[in-house]
């Protein structure tokens, strides 16, 4: 395996290495620098942070350790958390049972205002009958108008208290909520399916929002950053299957199905540790190809993509077979 050293300490070690690499795997297949791309393996890495402050109860994180997504793997305290949610659960209950009971507290004005309409309609008869005075009837029609506001006032106000109750549990439900969002936080997990890279804290340490924790990398799926000059771009197209070769020294070369998934769309010049067929000053194009790990394949190898002498990537034998075929071809 071929680590990438720091530029400032060993930049002209990495230099002379991937020189080497790549004479080597020109020598194995006859082809020339002009025919071939080079780069390094990389893997979409993501560094874990903490989302709670607390203790670290528990952080069963290893270097080297492969990781399900979702797979929990540590613990931060959670007790004030929990006795929190426990207070706005208890705080929500008491304004639950604050909430008035409507139609129990108005059904005695609604029996007294049935009364007085009755005593209303009675007298009415009366009245028309000249059997009774006048101001008996007024008096009684005076009394239901009194009940009716009576009953619509105590209505509004009851169902004002019920609103203002009903809006502080929301509040209080909305409190809560955050709580236990915090409280699942809490529990520290796996983003993605791969290998743990790097582990930044140890159980039992306090952390806090935002610190990191881990870095865990997707090792089954890798990219190969290679750099193409314009001449042997010009064949080279997105979702194109190529031929990926990595070498594991001893002559010893494992070649890979890849799939070009990025093409940078502006030139940089040559990095200073990928040797091409062109001068350094030459400015090339960043490419991404994407390659199933058969777990041979490590961060930071080197890696190469074959190129025919037209500079066009090595065709898979499903695009060869659907290649129209040349004009001697056709009249044989």
């Amino acid at each position: 395996m071929i680590t990438i050293m720091n530029k400032k300490g060993l930049r002209g070690l990495s230099s002379v290495l991937f020189i080497s690499f790549s004479v080597a795997l020109s020598s194995c297949d006859g082809t020339e620098n002009r025919n071939t791309a080079t780069g390094t393996f990389e893997a979409t890495e993501i560094i874990v942070s903490a989302e709670g402050n607390g203790n670290l109860l528990q952080f069963d994180v290893v270097e080297g350790q492969e990781l399900k997504e979702g797979q929990q793997v540590g613990l931060i305290d959670t007790v004030q958390l929990e006795l929190t949610a426990r207070q706005l659960g208890a705080t929500r209950n008491t304004y639950a049972s604050q909430r008035p009971d409507a139609q129990k507290q108005i059904a005695v004005i609604r029996e007294e205002l049935s009364k007085a309409i009755q005593e209303r309609d009675r007298f009415k008869r009366l009245v028309d009958e000249n059997a009774a005075n006048r101001k008996l009837l007024d008096d009684a029609t005076s009394q239901v108008k009194v009940l009716e506001r009576q009953l619509d006032a105590q209505q509004s106000n009851l169902g004002n208290t019920s609103a203002s109750l009903n809006s502080q549990m929301s509040t209080t439900d909305i409190q809560r909520y955050k709580v236990i969002d915090q409280l699942d936080k809490c529990h520290i997990k796996a983003p993605i399916t791969g290998m743990v890279l790097e582990k930044y804290t140890e159980r039992g340490e306090f952390t806090a929002i935002g610190k990191p924790l881990f870095k865990i990398a997707d090792m089954e799926n890798l990219f190969l950053r290679a750099y193409l000059t314009s001449a042997q771009l010009y064949d080279v197209k997105l979702g194109q299957q190529v031929k990926v070769i990595s070498d594991f020294g001893n002559n010893k070369i494992r070649e890979y199905d890849g799939k070009v998934v990025w093409i940078s769309s502006s030139a940089e010049f040559t990095p200073k540790t990928v040797v091409t067929g062109s001068e350094r000053a030459d400015q090339v194009y960043a490419v991404k190809i994407a390659v199933k790990n058969d777990g041979y394949l490590k961060l930071g190898m080197y890696g190469e993509v074959k190129l025919n002498e037209t500079g066009k990537a090595s065709l898979t034998d499903d695009e060869a077979a659907t290649e129209e075929p040349n004009e001697e071809e056709a009249s044989e």
